[in-house]
């Protein structure tokens, strides 16, 4: 059976915390665990070594990765705006656990990342990703990775709390890094499902692009793009109205183009950069395809709550077991006006299911069945009992060092043309 544990504390030194959370946490868990995930405030970065030789100390693994974070979450509390340290862990019986840290390379023709684990197509993986935003292109990386390896589900955060390179601390075992990203590969009897929140709700119809290029969209459903947007404005009420004044005008884009009908959690939500009067087109912050299905979509708090809380209807009937949070650090208490907003409310979904996590610069999850880099989201890993029977791994090959894959090499995406 799948056992978890997470605390969260307030303390000014580290020690003292990570007295608070290791025992906490271990009581809950009942016994060694075979993964640790911490996470903690840039008042804590210099300790960031010590903090990861006393988790390995004190809970016997070195399956340990973690970042510092402007905020931390855990208990059903948000900790914003002063020191914090949340620590979470597992134990997965027949689980393969598979820590990684990824380096970013030179290569002839641009970069490469180098350390990513050999995953076989007939392993059922899940994959747990922090990555820091200075150093590592997870926006490309996440795209050559839906190419490489179809349907492999990643998700986790970008690392937050500093505002240049080299600042940031990642955990890898006991081996700290400033930059590229640490992760965890998941693989055997462990359901992980993912519930991505992308604060927004659809307004207007849904219509297909008939005409446009790059980022561009001239016609949508045979019409200029502009007036499809004047159609949808018209029908707004005067809150909506002020909302999208505001910059809350958002475009949906459709990613499974083969279901009969679209709702929350099929569009992948992208900014509205903006909109020609003369030439009937608007620019979207992500390049779109003649064919794709595209929809308006708004964002406040209120569409945010709302959007959660659909979601995360289904999740209790799922039996979860623990649950990881990352949360945009543009959510929290300034944007709701209420303190533990997604703490409080994936609690409750889940009946207080041990839960930490952090407010990340970036979210990581996927959308249709592939993978992206949100903003403004709130991405989680809910961990259950396997659906169905998996035949328990050999533990002899999960002792063993896991292979990797040679360097995965790509060229950085072009910025898109307004």
């Amino acid at each position: 059976m799948l056992t978890f544990g997470a605390a969260v504390s307030t303390a000014h030194d580290h020690q003292q915390a990570l007295d608070e959370v290791i025992p906490a946490a271990l009581g809950q868990v009942g016994g060694a665990p075979d993964l640790v995930v911490c996470f903690f405030t840039m008042e804590h970065a210099d300790a960031a070594t010590g903090i990861a030789l006393s988790l390995s100390e004190r809970t016997g693994t070195s399956a340990i990765i973690g970042c510092t974070a402007q905020g931390v979450i855990g208990d059903g509390r948000e900790v914003e705006e002063e020191p914090g340290l949340a620590v979470w862990m597992a134990r997965l019986p027949g689980v393969s656990v598979r820590p990684f840290a990824l380096r970013v390379l030179p290569l002839e023709d641009g970069v490469g990342i180098g350390g990513w684990p050999d995953l076989p197509d007939e392993d059922r993986a899940s994959v747990l990703l922090l990555a820091d935003p200075f150093t590592f292109p997870a926006d490309s990386f996440l795209e050559r990775l839906n190419q490489e390896q179809p349907g492999l589900p990643v998700l986790g955060g970008m690392v937050s709390g500093a505002r240049e390179a080299g600042r940031h601390r990642l955990l890898s075992g006991t081996e700290l890094l400033d930059g590229g990203a640490v992760g965890v590969a998941l693989v055997g009897p462990v359901d992980i499902r993912a519930v991505v929140s992308q604060g927004c709700r659809p307004v207007g119809s849904p219509f297909a692009v008939t005409r446009g290029e790059g980022n561009i969209v001239h016609e949508l459903g045979g019409r200029p793009a502009v007036d499809r947007l004047r159609q949808m404005l018209a029908g707004l009420d005067q809150h909506e109205q002020e909302l999208l004044r505001g910059g809350g005008l958002q475009v949906g884009q459709v990613i499974d183009e083969h279901k009969a009908s679209f709702d929350r959690g099929d569009f992948l939500v992208r900014g509205l950069l903006g909109a020609d009067p003369e030439t009937g087109s608007i620019a979207v912050a992500d390049s779109v395809e003649v064919g794709q299905t595209l929809q308006f979509h708004v964002r406040d708090a209120d569409a945010a709550d709302e959007d959660l809380e659909l979601l995360l209807t289904p999740v209790a009937r799922w039996r979860p077991r623990g649950v990881l949070l990352f949360s945009c650090n543009g959510r929290g208490r300034g944007f709701f006006g209420e303190p533990d907003h997604d703490a409080a409310r994936v609690t409750a979904a889940t009946d207080a299911a041990p839960m930490a996590g952090f407010f990340a610069q970036g979210e990581l999850g996927p959308i249709g069945g592939r993978n992206f880099l949100h903003t403004f989201t709130a991405s989680m890993a809910v961990f259950c009992e396997p659906r169905d029977p998996v035949p328990a791994l050999d533990r002899a090959a999960e002792a063993a060092p896991s292979s990797e894959q040679p360097p995965v090499p790509f060229q950085p995406p072009q910025a898109p043309e307004a």
